[in-house]
């Protein structure tokens, strides 16, 4: 109790605050890192898990390479990423691109491919093309479940986000590994704590908007005046 109160007490010092080494400041380091990470592997996961969710083609394959990517563990692939690229943040943020990859893939596609086959048999049948079934239907009828997907990577990304310290001076892994390496554990656990409020704090964050998506989703309903096939051109 007194190493927490003592954790307590290193994060609420003004002088833990402000400057290239604050908390402030390692923050945002993090967030930046989190996001850059997620952001990067949601242009190739997201697309691809769509695709996969739609046509039902290539899912066992691409499911068991994102499978293999897990498998990887994290601290190993940023070693050797490190001694390829050296010193940075290009390894710590390949890695973790790496970690969000699969859940991000795995959102998409479970998504995309629970949307109602009544509701995609009907925009069918209305003479939708495969964008505007894919955009006015699959993907709003699923965005439930592919917001899980990011919410799900982002977590994993901001947790692990720490070991960016490893190979650079960057997030609130700093923290940790500096108070390692000194014996600091009041400084570890103030980390520590950062990390885990932080995590709570986007992971609330992402649950409103899950909850949003999950709402609109069955407020709009499937045929209403409002949902997803209203204005879906006819043939002729």
């Amino acid at each position: 109790m007194n190493l927490f109160s003592e954790a307590l007490a290193w994060i609420g010092d003004g002088a833990h605050w402000g400057g290239p080494g604050g908390i402030d400041t390692r923050l945002v380091q993090h967030l930046w890192i989190s996001f850059a990470a997620v952001a990067l592997a949601a242009l190739v996961a997201v697309p691809l898990g769509i695709v996969i969710g739609h046509s039902g083609r290539g899912r066992v394959l691409v499911v068991a390479l994102a499978g293999a990517v897990r498998a990887v563990p994290t601290l190993g692939l940023l070693t050797l990423l490190g001694l390829w690229l050296g010193i940075g943040l290009e390894a710590p943020l390949l890695a973790l691109v790496a970690l969000a990859f699969p859940s991000l893939l795995a959102g998409a596609y479970a998504g995309v491919g629970s949307a109602d086959r009544t509701a995609v048999d009907a925009a069918r049948a209305l003479g939708m093309s495969t964008w505007q079934l894919i955009s006015r239907v699959e993907v709003p009828l699923g965005a439930d479940v592919l917001l899980g997907g990011i919410r799900a990577a982002t977590l994993q990304v901001v947790a692990t986000a720490t070991l960016a310290a490893y190979i650079s001076d960057n997030g609130l892994g700093r923290y940790l590994f500096a108070g390692l390496k000194s014996r600091d554990y009041p400084q570890m656990l103030a980390g520590a704590l950062l990390v885990a409020a932080l995590a709570l704090l986007v992971d609330i964050a992402l649950a409103a908007l899950q909850r949003a998506a999950r709402a609109r989703t069955r407020g709009t309903g499937l045929t209403g005046t409002s949902g997803p096939l209203r204005a879906a051109p006819s043939k002729g």
